[in-house]
C-alpha cells in the first residue's frame, strides 16, 4: 500500500500519533548526534591549589584551549585532542603539577644564598624533602591533599654518639574515603624508602578526621604488632596444611573403604621462619697448588792436599800435588704447596617446613581388623610420617553413627510432578488447536449482508450516468433501507455521513486488487 493511501486511510487520532512518533524520532536522532559531536574532556590536573586555578585558566585562555573545572575547582580537564598543547601551556606558566599542599619541593634549594649557614641548609633540605614527598603522595589515586612532617636526626651532634635518635615521619592525608589498606601500606613504604634511616615502624599516617591509618594491628609497627602478624601467618599456614593433608587422606580412604568408613584429623606444627644454613665439608684428596724441585750436582778430579810437616812440603804448589782429590756432590730439594679440598654450601631454608605432625584416624567397626596394618602403612606414607622428627600416627576403631536417611520421594509425588508437566503440555496443545480452528473458520466465512453499492461499483458505468447523479436514481440502483439487515443500515448511514472517507476506502481496496 502506498504511503499516501495509508495516510489517507488513517484517522485523525492516528495521524496525530504518527506525527508525534516522527517528532520523537527526530529529537532522539538530534540528541545522539549532539552527544557524538560533543568534545570529550580528559583530566589533566587533580588536586589543584585554588590559588593556582586562575593562573592555570589564564594560561589556557591565552592559547585558546577549552577547559573544564571539576571537583569544585580542584581538578582541571581539557579536550582530549589538546592535551599536549595544554601541558606545554601550563609548563610555560610554571604550573607543572597539581599539588594542593603549600609545601614546595627541591625548588627551595635554588633560592639559597652564599651566606647560608649549615643550620639553614639542613632546615631547607628537610622542607624540600617534605614537599617532594607530599607532591608524590598526592599522585596516588584517591588522595586530594597530603602534608608531610619529618624529624631528622642531627648528624653533627650524633657523630660520636652510640645512641642516635631514629628518623620519624608524620603524614596527614585528605580525601581518603576510597583508600584501601594496601595503598596506605604503599605510602608508608614510599616515605620510609625516601628518607635515610627511616623505618616503616616510625611512619605515622592519619586522615582528615584524625583516624590512624598506619601503623595498624596487622603491620610491622611497634607494640608487638609484628609478632601478631607472624603468629597469624603461621596459624593460617598450619590450617591450610592440615586441611590439605586431611582431605588427601580422606579421599584415599573413601576410595578404598567406602563412604562413612574412616575419618582423619591432622595437626601439624610448621616452621614459619626463614633461615639460612652454611655447611663446610673437607675432602680426602689433596690438590697441589704449586710444586718446585731444586736438583744440584758437582763432580771433580784433583790431587788431595797434604804432605809431611814443614814449610817445604806445604808451600804451594807442592801440597796440591799430593793426595786423592776426586769429588761427587749431589743436592735435591722438593717444595710442594697443597690446597685444601673443601666445599662450602650456603642454603636458604624457606618457611613452611614441617617440624612435627600428629595424625588421628578413626575407622568404623565394619572395617576388618586385618586391614588396619595396611591402612596404617598407607596413611603413614601419604602423610610423610617421620618418627625421628616426632611425628605420631594413631588409629582407632569404633562404631560410627548412622547417617540420617534422606527421605525418598514417594511415587505419588513423582507421578504428581510428571502429571503437572503433562497437563501443561496438553493445555498448550489444546490452545493451539482451538486457535487454528478459529482461524480456519474465519477464513471460510463469507461477508453476509454485503452492501449493494459495493457490488454496483464493480459494474461499469458511463460518464453520462455519473453526471446525472441529481436525477432520480433508478429503482434497481436505489439503496433501500431494510430493517432486516442492520449491517447494511450501518454502512448506508456511514456513506451518508462521511462519503469522502468511504470513497477513500474504496479506492484503497481497488488499488489492492
Amino acid at each position: 500500500m502506498p504511503v499516501r493511501a495509508m495516510l489517507a486511510n488513517l484517522s485523525t487520532r492516528g495521524r496525530i500519533a504518527l506525527g508525534a512518533s516522527l517528532l520523537a524520532i527526530v529529537v532522539v536522532v538530534v540528541l545522539l548526534l549532539r552527544l557524538a559531536s560533543a568534545p570529550s574532556y580528559s583530566t589533566l590536573l587533580t588536586g589543584v591549589d585554588p590559588a593556582q586555578t586562575g593562573k592555570a585558566t589564564a594560561a589556557l585562555d591565552t592559547r585558546g584551549i577549552k577547559y573544564q573545572l571539576q571537583n569544585n575547582g580542584t581538578a582541571l580537564a581539557v579536550e582530549s585532542d589538546q592535551t599536549a598543547q595544554a601541558r606545554i601551556a601550563l609548563a610555560t606558566a610554571g604550573i607543572t603539577g597539581g599539588s594542593s599542599s603549600n609545601q614546595r619541593g627541591f625548588a627551595l634549594l635554588d633560592s639559597q644564598g652564599l651566606g647560608t649557614s649549615n643550620f639553614q641548609q639542613q632546615v631547607t633540605y628537610q622542607r624540600a624533602l617534605e614537599g617532594e614527598l607530599a607532591q608524590t603522595i598526592e599522585q596516588v589515586q584517591g588522595i586530594s591533599s597530603a602534608q608531610v612532617e619529618l624529624v631528622l636526626p642531627d648528624r653533627d651532634a650524633q657523630l660520636f654518639s652510640d645512641n642516635s635518635d631514629p628518623a620519624t615521619a608524620a603524614v596527614l592525608l585528605g580525601g581518603t574515603d576510597s583508600l584501601d589498606p594496601s595503598s596506605v601500606r604503599g605510602i608508608a613504604q614510599l616515605v620510609a624508602n625516601s628518607v635515610e634511616g627511616l623505618k616503616t615502624s616510625n611512619v605515622t599516617i592519619t586522615d582528615g578526621t584524625g583516624a590512624m591509618l598506619w601503623p595498624t594491628s596487622a603491620s610491622d609497627g611497634t607494640g608487638g604488632s609484628g609478632d601478631d602478624s607472624a603468629m597469624l601467618a603461621r596459624q593460617a599456614a598450619e590450617a591450610r596444611y592440615d586441611t590439605a593433608t586431611a582431605s588427601t587422606i580422606n579421599a584415599m580412604l573413601v576410595r578404598t573403604l567406602g563412604p562413612n568408613k574412616a575419618q582423619v584429623q591432622v595437626n601439624a606444627n610448621l616452621d614459619a621462619n626463614q633461615s639460612t644454613q652454611d655447611s663446610l665439608r673437607y675432602g680426602r684428596n689433596v690438590v697441589p697448588l704449586t710444586q718446585r724441585t731444586d736438583n744440584e750436582t758437582l763432580r771433580g778430579t784433583a790431587a788431595a792436599a797434604g804432605g809431611a810437616a814443614g814449610t817445604a812440603t806445604n808451600t804451594p804448589p807442592t801440597y796440591a800435588q799430593t793426595g786423592n782429590g776426586n769429588s761427587n756432590y749431589r743436592h735435591r730439594t722438593d717444595d710442594q704447596t697443597n690446597g685444601v679440598d673443601k666445599t662450602v654450601t650456603h642454603t636458604t631454608i624457606a618457611p613452611g617446613a614441617v617440624q612435627s605432625q600428629t595424625i588421628g584416624v578413626l575407622v568404623d567397626r565394619s572395617v576388618p581388623r586385618a586391614a588396619i596394618p595396611q591402612i596404617r602403612a598407607a596413611v603413614a606414607s601419604a602423610a610423610g610420617i617421620n618418627v625421628r622428627r616426632g611425628d605420631r600416627l594413631t588409629i582407632g576403631q569404633i562404631a560410627f553413627a548412622a547417617l540420617p536417611a534422606v527421605p525418598a520421594a514417594s511415587p505419588v509425588k513423582r507421578f504428581g510432578g510428571y502429571l503437572k508437566y503433562a497437563l501443561a503440555g496438553l493445555a498448550a496443545l489444546v490452545f493451539l488447536i482451538f486457535v487454528a480452528r478459529q482461524l480456519r473458520k474465519r477464513e471460510s466465512e463469507s461477508l453476509a449482508g454485503e452492501p449493494t453499492w459495493l457490488r454496483e461499483i464493480e459494474a461499469p458505468r458511463t460518464l453520462a450516468e455519473l453526471e446525472r447523479f441529481e436525477q432520480p436514481v433508478p429503482a434497481q440502483l436505489t439503496p433501500l433501507r431494510s430493517p432486516d439487515n442492520p449491517a447494511r443500515l450501518q454502512v448506508e448511514e456511514l456513506v451518508e455521513r462521511d462519503p469522502d472517507r468511504v470513497a477513500q476506502q474504496v479506492r484503497a481496496w481497488m488499488q489492492e486488487d
